[in-house]
């Protein structure tokens, strides 16, 4: 059975484990890529956040066969609104 893996910056990735999947908390270039050379073989789609994503821009070719998704970018702020300062 193939399964899903999420790469990316510990507290973005850390609620996926609740649905199984395999977590590789990165902080850095280096990590991202030990990570993703690591995979098991069995992941069949890798869940990436936009920093993973830039950071494994060079390696990603390298399993073609792990179908990539991008984690939308973190708001960067609350929208204004009712009760809300704008």
């Amino acid at each position: 059975m193939a399964r899903v893996a999420v790469i990316g910056e510990p507290l973005r990735i850390y609620g996926y484990g609740l649905a199984g999947a395999v977590l590789c908390p990165v902080s850095d270039q280096e990590q991202a890529a030990r990570a993703w050379q690591d995979l098991p073989g069995d992941v069949a789609v890798a869940v990436l956040t936009a920093s993973a994503a830039r950071w494994l821009a060079s390696d990603i070719a390298s399993r073609p066969d792990v179908l990539r998704v991008l984690l939308p970018e973190a708001a960067e702020s609350a929208e204004a609104g009712p009760g809300r300062p704008g």
